[in-house]
């Protein structure tokens, strides 16, 4: 896949085909991205993906996946990331739609440090990165997401904190772990899970907040 240390962008296309096609300046950004992944992760552990195949498959394209199927995506002018990691699924989602302000939040020094590099390498001017826990940033979006979470019980309360009434929380989480989630925001109406291409258990599930201002 990568030739005289540069990715081939034919090689990368194929490979994102089941997840979203994308336009050839999504395409470079994509390229540029990967390329920044796989120079740090070599010093820095990123992601415990190693493979460039693996990630592009695995990271990239989960995330353009979400960004296409959301429903929430297209009307959401404001999305926050939480847990961001090495990006995903939010700086995917800003390449998708430039128009919508997205917000990594990142507490790690070193992944926030590699976030703020691929932003300005991709020339990205719709996102910020936000290095603190999501307990202490202040502030909502139309669309919070969060993804391979842990502690879900932990995890989605404080996601809820930042979803603004009538907004949404997207989760993409493991088959397993939709029941438990389901059962923790019980605020929020969900929609049925979406099964990720190329895994046999990692789903989107994506749900309205209820806007209780408007139900007095």
């Amino acid at each position: 896949m990568i030739y005289d240390e540069r990715v081939d962008s034919v090689a990368i296309a194929g490979l994102l085909r089941p997840y979203a096609e994308l336009n050839p300046q999504q395409l470079e950004q994509t390229i540029t991205y990967l390329e920044l992944l796989l120079k740090w992760n070599a010093k820095v552990n990123l992601t415990s993906v190693r493979g460039a195949e693996q990630i592009v498959t695995r990271h990239f394209g989960e995330s353009f996946f979400a960004g296409r199927q959301l429903v929430a995506v297209d009307a959401a002018t404001s999305v926050i990331d939480l847990g961001s990691g090495a990006g995903f699924p939010g700086l995917p989602i800003a390449v998708l739609r430039p128009f919508a302000g997205v917000t990594l939040i990142e507490s790690g020094a070193k992944k926030a440090t590699f976030l703020n590099e691929v932003i300005y390498a991709l020339g990205l001017k719709n996102v910020k990165v936000a290095r603190q826990r999501g307990e202490s940033f202040v502030g909502s979006a139309d669309l919070v997401m969060m993804r391979a979470v842990e502690k879900v019980e932990a995890a989605i309360p404080i996601a809820l904190n930042l979803v603004r009434p009538g907004g949404c929380l997207a989760l993409m989480i493991g088959a397993s772990q939709t029941s438990l989630a389901m059962r923790v925001a019980h605020e929020v109406t969900w929609a049925k899970t979406v099964a990720v291409p190329g895994s046999h258990s990692r789903v989107i599930l994506e749900g309205i907040k209820a806007d209780t201002n408007q139900t007095r």
